[in-house]
């Protein structure tokens, strides 16, 4: 099957359309909060969202029951792209970390009364998710097999007790998708299951929202306590003991959406560091006439291209159901997350003074915002593991007939 790159005519118009849409309504609201929404009022997310859906651009990845456009993922790397133009677009299109991944999971893996107790109102963004994984050391990490939050069966469901940290989106969550051990033991490959666990349950308390180096997901990142947290069996997500298996239907997904997202941000440092390369007159000529700026911009122009593309073939991969989309994942991760830093960096240095200003320019807040993208969703050395793994394992085989779990 050849690989396909085109851009479906009403993809394109819905891109456009979002691209104006976060030019004349989402920049102006990002400039009066400052960038900053971990604090930030729900009246804002709701004004955002409702003028989103008034432009029709609301929830593009969504299937259509729910309200959305049904983009696969290569329709969504054209339009979250333009949604990511914004620090707060992707928050207006309901397609931001980590409600966007939250709302796949459930539509692939949530039973029929889920799906309407979950995913509906989550679409229509009438509530908020968290997905409750990550541990303070020794627990999950970049190795989600650490897993040591427990759920032990009781009469009736399931009891719930451990410590999660860095939970995206907590405070102020209808509901947490929580990944605890429910058999085996730490650094074992399996025995973890998803929990759908209300907000207000008793037994899940949240410690603390933590101070990051990012501010632009909104309601921040939180610390987690489950006591003695009790469920029921239908508060089950997939299949029990398979967890691991149901968040890579969210996770392979959630890593490339995120590429897409900060695709968007690095044009915008690109677009500032150009429009400064071109009216700067220092030493005689404009900045952009300057050979080492001229190398910077250059730079940077190749890794957005290569960034775009490779975001579009892995989506293609996912697409597709290639066997080759777990490799492809890794690597587009490692290098957009890379590669959108790099480009962030030469902006603050082509743009000077203006760079490191946090209120004249956009640069200071995005260069906060892209430095953390290089650990979540697993660090950039987890995965060159991974993909080095990978890539040697046929050649391992041929050589010893030994097959690598």
């Amino acid at each position: 099957m050849p690989i396909q790159f085109d851009v479906d005519p009403s993809v394109a118009e819905l891109a456009a359309d979002t691209a104006e849409f976060v030019r004349e309504v989402v920049i102006p609201a990002e400039r009066a909060c400052g960038g900053s929404v971990h604090d930030a009022p729900e009246d804002l997310r709701e004004t955002l969202q409702k003028a989103a859906r008034d432009a029709g651009v609301f929830t593009p990845h969504v299937p259509a029951r729910w309200g959305g456009h049904g983009l696969d993922l290569r329709g969504q790397a054209v339009v979250f792209e333009a949604a990511g133009y914004s620090l707060l677009g992707p928050l207006a299109l309901n397609c931001a970390a980590p409600d966007e991944g939250n709302m796949h999971l459930l539509e692939k893996v949530a039973t029929e009364e889920q799906k309407q107790r979950y995913l509906r109102p989550l679409a229509a963004g009438e509530s908020r998710s968290c997905f409750a994984m990550t541990e303070p050391a020794p627990g999950a990490g970049a190795d989600p097999r650490l897993l040591r939050t427990t759920a032990t069966r009781v009469p009736g469901g399931w009891r719930i007790d451990g410590r999660k940290w860095f939970i995206t989106g907590a405070e102020g969550a209808g509901f947490a998708i929580v990944m605890a051990r429910t058999s085996g033991s730490p650094g074992d490959p399996g025995g973890a299951t998803m929990f759908l666990v209300d907000a207000g349950t008793p037994g899940m308390r949240l410690v603390r929202t933590i101070e990051t180096l990012d501010e632009s997901l909104f309601a921040g990142h939180s610390e987690i306590v489950f006591e003695g947290c009790v469920v029921g069996e239908e508060h089950v997500l997939g299949a029990v003991d398979h967890g691991f298996d149901g968040a890579q239907v969210r996770l392979g997904p959630a890593r490339m959406t995120h590429c897409m997202r900060w695709l968007g941000a690095a044009r915008r440092a690109q677009d500032v560091a150009l429009e400064r390369a071109g009216s700067r007159v220092a030493f005689g000529s404009a900045l952009g006439d300057l050979g080492m700026v001229q190398q910077m911009l250059a730079d940077s122009e190749i890794d957005i291209e290569a960034s775009r593309a490779l975001i579009l073939r892995t989506a293609w991969e996912l697409d597709t159901g290639s066997a080759a989309a777990s490799q492809l994942t890794s690597v587009s991760k490692t290098f957009v997350a890379e590669a959108v830093n790099r480009v962030v960096d030469r902006a603050v240095q082509i743009c000077g003074a203006l760079g490191v200003s946090a209120v004249d320019a956009p640069l200071a807040r995005l260069f906060r915002e892209v430095r953390p993208f290089r650990i979540y969703d697993g660090p950039s050395e987890t995965h060159r593991f991974a993909i080095a793994r990978r890539a040697v394992r046929p050649y391992r085989q041929a050589r010893t007939g030994a097959v690598d779990s």
